[in-house]
């Protein structure tokens, strides 16, 4: 029986100014929402006729057959794992909430491909289990977002093939965990946040809600009817977030996050009610896929930026798929194609498939710039692993996920990465995520400027409220360039502060900064790399994985290199074995120019000469 709670009319005309900023986006009402519901089930994204597309091309697409083959094999590794129980650690949910959707897709493709009970048992057993729990965790709502998703799907996948007790049982504890909650963040405010945030959060909350009451419609129509209108008028708010070319402020990383959920929702509305309501149509949404694409250096790895956890290794995006599909962009569809050949398949690289296109597909620009809160340049030689990468990034830092790190760059050459971020520490921290200018967040070491391959005054973090842009891009990979002016970041010890990043010729990276220095400090250029360091002078030979780059310290004269230890202690992230190449001056007040030439040994033999120093003014 569904409970009727009515969303209270401030919230949602607030939701409904966000949407209407948006253009295109129609935010039903209640009463219109359920009008074209797809009868029957499955009605979320994989339906029978789908399903039925795919088993047909699977028959002469290889790399298909492949990815339902793999999707398969993990479906029988997850239903040799216990039942899922709850279990709280730090603020989540932990494990159970991504683990239950990551069961019901591959226990549901693997169950409506091949028919064996054995996933359809699995499945029963794990939703039964979580339908059963005292909650979904709502005071993380991600958890109880996700978990709706999760038990959303395999409700409706699974529908045919359950008893009605079962049923209802289900339906019960996904009412009571995830489809309540969710009206009353909407309607209260209460754990609800996240309906005005521009991140994240934003689309794993609306969408995973929306998922949830979209499988369970036609018994509980009352919960589509309040959480549909309320998620379509609130994800504008983050959907616009990838103006006005695909960037994501969070980094790579989160895009991942983000879009995936992002995908979710607009596939399982295309499929349950025939539309979107304009949301597909906000601009930057049709570029958002090439983000990873072009932060992804030839070693397989992100542009680092903010929170990416680990190494920030590029993974299946089975977003790019639908992406392609939707805004007819097949080079998206390619990239996914490649990522699916070199690893496991996921559930949703079937689900969303694209196969490839008859001919030559064009190629990708060798440089990119990305506008919006966070600008990001790259550049690179060629799209091959041995080539020359380099990124650079502008943006504040305040944006969510975000580090003191205005100007950070990294490179990679020869199939290795030299200058590297080193991601995001432990979110259970104490106070890992306070923003002001006090707050412990910033006396972590990975989340301070102390870390980070940007110059330092003083020893001291950039202004947390500063701002950053790329003031001048040359779009050409090989030879490309950004200059980026940093000066907030720096007041009042400078006056003004700009960092340029140049491709020579796809041979190496001139990195060069100018500050008006306020009045003397100890002004430093550092760079954290996994390298060993041989320094001596104002030049020092970096070797990783066997392969040698050699730094030159052009400017300021005199000046030498050292090398310094990025390791920590526990509790903090250890950084085994990172190091930081240092250049420190004890400047006057004025200009200052730092230039460091970064050059990799190719195989030739060639060495790079060095360039003529020109302000950054006269950079073209």
């Amino acid at each position: 029986m569904a409970v009727k709670i009515p969303v209270a009319f401030g919230v949602f005309a607030m939701l409904c100014s966000l949407a209407a900023a948006a253009g295109p986006v129609r935010v039903p009402k209640g009463a219109d929402v359920l009008r074209t519901l797809r009868a029957g089930h499955p009605r979320l994204m994989l339906t029978d006729e789908r399903l039925a597309e795919l088993q047909a091309l699977a028959r002469t697409d290889k790399l298909l057959a492949k990815g339902v083959e793999q999707v398969i094999a993990e479906a029988d590794y997850l239903a040799r794992k216990p039942v899922l129980v709850r279990k709280i650690v730090g603020p989540r949910l932990l494990g159970v909430s991504r683990d239950c959707v990551r069961r019901m897709y591959a226990f549901g493709l693997a169950w409506r491909w091949t028919g064996k009970s054995k996933y359809l048992d699995k499945a029963r057993e794990n939703l039964l289990a979580v339908c059963e729990f005292k909650d979904w965790n709502p005071r993380h709502f991600l958890d109880t977002a996700e978990m709706s998703h999760g038990v959303g799907v395999g409700y409706d996948w699974f529908h045919g093939a359950l008893d009605e007790p079962t049923r209802a049982r289900i339906r019960k504890g996904l009412i009571r965990c995830g489809l309540e909650p969710g009206v009353v963040a909407y309607k209260t405010g209460k754990y609800g946040w996240w309906a005005r945030s521009a991140f994240n959060w934003n689309q794993v909350c609306n969408f995973g809600l929306a998922i949830g009451a979209l499988g369970v419609a036609e018994t509980d129509g009352e919960y589509a009817r309040r959480i549909v209108p309320a998620a379509i008028a609130s994800a504008p708010k983050a959907l616009a977030t990838y103006a006005p070319d695909g960037a994501w402020p969070e980094g790579p990383g989160y895009w991942g996050y983000a879009t995936r959920y992002t995908v979710y929702g607009l596939a399982a509305m295309e499929t349950a009610l025939g539309t979107d309501f304009g949301l597909s149509k906000i601009p930057g949404l049709d570029q958002a896929g090439y983000f990873p694409i072009h932060t992804t250096g030839p070693t397989g790895m992100y542009f680092n930026f903010a929170d990416v956890g680990g190494r920030g290794r590029r993974r299946n995006l089975p977003a790019l798929f639908y992406l392609s599909r939707r805004y007819d962009a097949p080079l998206l569809a390619a990239a996914e194609r490649d990522m699916m050949a070199a690893r496991k398949a996921t559930a949703c690289d079937v689900i969303w498939y694209v196969p490839a296109p008859r001919g030559k597909l064009p190629a990708l620009p060798t440089a990119k710039r990305f506008g919006g809160p966070v600008e990001v340049a790259v550049f690179r030689s060629a799209w091959n692993g041995d080539a020359l990468f380099a990124a650079i990034k502008a943006g504040y830092n305040q944006v969510n996920h975000g580090h003191l790190d205005l100007g950070s760059f990294e490179i990679d050459a020869l199939g290795v990465r030299w200058a590297r971020e080193l991601g995001s520490d432990n979110y259970n921290l104490p106070s890992y995520w306070g923003m002001g200018p006090g707050a412990q967040r910033w006396k972590y070491y990975r989340l301070s400027s102390l870390s980070h391959s940007v110059p330092l005054l003083d020893g001291r973090n950039q202004d947390v409220h500063a701002k950053a842009r790329i003031t001048k891009f040359t779009g050409d990979g090989p030879s490309g360039l950004a200059v980026v002016d940093l000066s907030s970041a720096y007041k009042p010890r400078a006056r003004s502060a700009r960092r340029g990043l140049r491709m020579l010729a796809g041979r190496a990276v001139l990195v060069q900064d100018e500050l008006d220095l306020a009045k003397s400090c100890q002004a430093t250029w550092a760079m954290t790399t996994d390298a060993k360091i041989a320094p001596d002078g104002a030049t020092a030979v970096l070797t990783l994985e066997g392969k040698s780059l050699t730094a030159r310290l052009l400017s300021p004269a005199g000046a030498t290199f050292a090398v310094e230890s990025a390791e920590r202690k526990k509790p903090e992230a250890t950084n085994r074995g990172v190091r930081r190449l240092i250049a420190r001056v004890d400047a006057k007040g004025g200009p200052l120019r730092f230039a460091v030439l970064l050059a990799p040994h190719w195989g030739d033999g060639k060495r790079v000469e060095s360039p003529e120093i020109l302000p950054l003014k006269k950079w073209n």
